[in-house]
């Protein structure tokens, strides 16, 4: 079987489970929702001349402060990918786990985490193609004149989103392999992605937190929206995050090629 193959095995795979269309959707309708909700926000303050009600004016602002909430989608899609493995069958079919089926049809164990590492970031990268073109349209469709000029910047902090996403994801997908279990990541990623952040937490102690996966990977989209003094520059909050990312990815395939099934 060539890599190719094993990429459309793991989609094919992959897009079957429950749990992903639970991610899609999180991480389609979300964004989408919140992006809503902020955009109706924008336009109130600004018609009643009181801009000081929100925390910002722009509806650029009110579509990238909705981006945690696609996070938590990425995280989920990121997880199931490999905790799918490891959950046991139903016992009337022997209780065996899908792992076994998945190593016995590509020995590789390198080329099987290369091909879900890839099928995760095709899948996060195709909802964001979908979901942030959407969101821009209908915050300033719902602003509308009443919108201040845009400000500069807003393709690269749209791209920034999508592959904040994506890393994350990775990120997740990588976590995985160590517990083999989907519960604690989740758990984990999902909390500080969306309602606690410890790394922001973090940052008012130390500045050394910036360069934390999450908060450095923010500084690619968020601009003004980032609540801490500091923040790394886009590029350089990429750069920190992809870092992560691929220590990650790469002490998580030497776990994979090292223990037991």
């Amino acid at each position: 079987m060539t890599f190719f193959d094993a990429v459309a095995a793991e989609i094919r795979k992959t897009a079957t489970l429950p749990a992903t269309m639970v991610a899609l959707a999180v991480t389609v309708l979300g964004p989408v929702a919140i992006t809503l909700i902020n955009a109706i926000g924008v336009r109130a303050a600004l018609r009643s001349g009181r801009s000081e009600l929100t925390a910002y004016t722009s509806p650029v602002d009110a579509v990238f402060s909705a981006v945690p909430i696609g996070t938590v989608g990425a995280v989920v899609l990121g997880v199931v990918a490999v905790s799918g493995e490891y959950t046991a069958n139903s016992a009337r079919i022997g209780g065996g786990r899908q792992i076994t089926t998945t190593l016995t049809a590509i020995p590789n164990r390198l080329g099987v985490l290369a091909a879900k590492a890839v099928t995760v970031a095709l899948l996060v990268a195709v909802a964001a193609l979908v979901v942030i073109p959407a969101s821009l349209a209908l915050a300033s469709g719902i602003v509308g004149a009443d919108a201040p000029p845009a400000p500069e910047g807003v393709l690269s902090r749209a791209v920034g989103a999508g592959i904040y996403w994506l890393l994350t994801a990775l990120i997740a997908l990588a976590v995985t392999v160590f517990t083999r279990n989907g519960i604690v990541p989740i758990i984990v990623l999902v909390v500080n992605s969306s309602l606690v952040s410890v790394s922001v937490l973090l940052s008012h102690l130390t500045p050394l937190a910036r360069f934390l996966p999450d908060l450095a990977g923010m500084s690619m989209f968020a601009g003004d929206l980032l609540a801490f003094d500091d923040a790394l520059a886009p590029v350089t909050g990429g750069l920190v995050m992809a870092t992560w990312t691929a220590g990650l990815l790469a002490l998580a395939g030497a776990v994979f090629l090292r223990r037991d099934a």
